[in-house]
C-alpha cells in the first residue's frame, strides 16, 4: 500500500459537507477493518458506540482550524492564493510555512525567494527561502497590524481544493469538541462526530481525552513527508493511556494526527508520556505502532505518506482490501468524505 496505485474518481471526491448532501455529521458511511479477523464491514459513524466497549478511550485533537487561506498579489499583479500553514520552530508567530497556489487554488505555483506579495489592508508576506526539500512549501514572514491569526480571522477563509468549488463557513470545517485555535486544515476524522454521538459513547463507558496537534497544508507532492507540527499531548491523557492500557482496554486514535502526537511521545513498551513540542514523527509499517491499538480516520490520497502510517496499523494485505472495498462501494474521499476504523 507504500506504492499505492489506486486512482479515486471524481464522483467520489465529496464536494461539499454531508449536510448540504442531506445527511447529519454522523451519518456519513463507515468502514469497519478488523485485523484480527481480517474482516470488513459497511457501517454509518453513528454505530460507533456498538463497535466500542466499556474502558475503551478515544483520544481527540482538539486543535480548531483557522480560515488559513489568503488572497495575495504578487509584485508583477499576478492574484495567487496563499496557504499559511503551521508555525516555525524557535522563531516567532509572525513567520509562517506557506504555500503558493493559483488564484482558484486548484494548483501550487513557485514563490520566488524576495518577493513581496501584497495582502488585502496594507499587510504583506515577504517569502524568504524554501522549506524542506520539495520546493513547494516557503518559509515566509507576515508584516501587517497585531497578529497573523487576527489577520487571518478577519480576511481568511478556510483552505479548500478544486473538488469543492463552493466557499463554505469555516463552521463547516470544525470539529465540535475542537477548541484551540491553529490547524491550517481541518484535523478532518473528527468531523463526524456530533455532540449526541459523544453522550452516548460517554454513557456507555466510553473514554475520551483530548491532544493538540496544529495540522499543516495537506497537499503534499508525490511521496514527501509531512512537515513539522506542533503538538501537546497533557499529563492527564498520559495517565489516562497508562490505566487503559494496564486494564486490557483499547487506545483508538482519532486521526493521523492523534498518532503522530502519541507515538512521538511513546516508548517501545507502549508507555507514554506527557510531551510537547514540534514533531518530525514519520510512521512505517518497520516502525510500528507502540502505544495505539487502532484509529479512525479518512481516506488518502493514492502515495499520501500517510498510508504507511495506515499499513502500520493494518497490515499491508487489510488495508489494500479496505481501499479497494471503499471504491467498489463508492465511498467519499477528503474532509467532507467517509471513515475508515481499523480495530485490532
Amino acid at each position: 500500500m507504500s506504492t499505492a496505485t489506486f486512482e479515486v474518481p471524481a464522483r467520489l471526491e465529496a464536494d461539499r459537507p454531508p449536510e448540504a448532501r442531506g445527511l447529519a455529521r454522523d451519518e456519513v458511511r463507515l468502514l469497519v477493518a478488523r485485523r484480527a479477523s481480517g474482516s470488513l464491514s459497511h457501517l454509518r459513524f453513528r454505530d460507533l458506540p456498538g463497535l466500542l466497549t466499556p474502558g475503551d478511550l478515544l483520544v481527540i485533537n482538539v486543535s480548531a482550524t483557522l480560515p488559513a487561506a489568503l488572497p495575495a498579489t504578487r509584485p508583477d499583479g499576478e492574484p495567487v492564493r496563499v496557504h499559511v500553514a503551521t508555525r516555525v520552530p524557535r522563531l516567532n508567530a509572525s513567520w509562517r510555512v506557506v504555500e503558493l497556489r493559483e488564484a482558484g487554488g486548484a494548483r501550487p505555483v513557485r514563490g520566488r525567494p524576495g518577493e513581496r506579495l501584497r495582502l488585502r489592508g496594507g499587510a504583506e508576506l515577504e517569502l524568504v527561502a524554501p522549506y524542506a526539500s520539495g520546493g513547494r512549501l516557503v518559509l515566509a514572514r507576515f508584516r501587517g497590524r497585531g497578529p497573523l491569526e487576527r489577520y487571518l480571522l478577519r480576511h481568511g477563509e478556510p483552505i479548500r481544493y478544486g473538488y469543492v468549488a463552493e466557499c463554505w463557513p469555516l463552521a463547516a470545517y470544525q470539529n465540535v469538541y475542537a477548541a484551540r485555535p491553529g490547524s491550517a486544515e481541518m484535523p478532518s476524522a473528527g468531523r463526524p462526530f456530533s455532540p449526541e454521538l459523544i453522550t452516548r459513547l460517554i454513557a456507555q463507558g466510553v473514554l475520551l481525552a483530548p491532544i493538540t496537534l496544529h495540522a499543516g497544508v495537506s497537499s503534499p507532492e508525490r511521496h514527501e513527508a509531512p512537515a513539522p507540527e506542533y503538538f501537546e499531548v497533557p499529563e492527564a491523557t498520559a495517565r489516562l493511556l497508562a490505566t487503559v492500557r494496564a486494564g486490557g482496554s483499547r487506545v483508538i486514535a482519532v486521526g493521523t494526527t492523534v498518532v503522530r502526537a502519541l507515538e512521538t511521545v511513546a516508548e517501545p513498551d507502549g508507555a507514554i508520556r506527557a510531551g510537547a513540542g514540534w514533531t518530525g514523527l514519520v510512521i512505517t509499517p518497520e516502525r510500528g505502532l507502540w502505544a495505539v491499538d487502532g484509529l479512525i480516520t479518512g481516506w488518502h490520497e493514492p502515495e499520501a505518506s500517510h498510508l504507511l502510517m495506515l499499513e502500520a496499523a493494518a497490515g499491508r494485505e487489510l488495508l489494500t482490501r479496505s481501499y479497494d472495498a471503499a471504491l467498489a462501494h463508492g465511498y467519499r474521499w477528503h474532509e467532507f468524505g467517509d471513515s475508515h476504523l481499523i480495530l485490532p
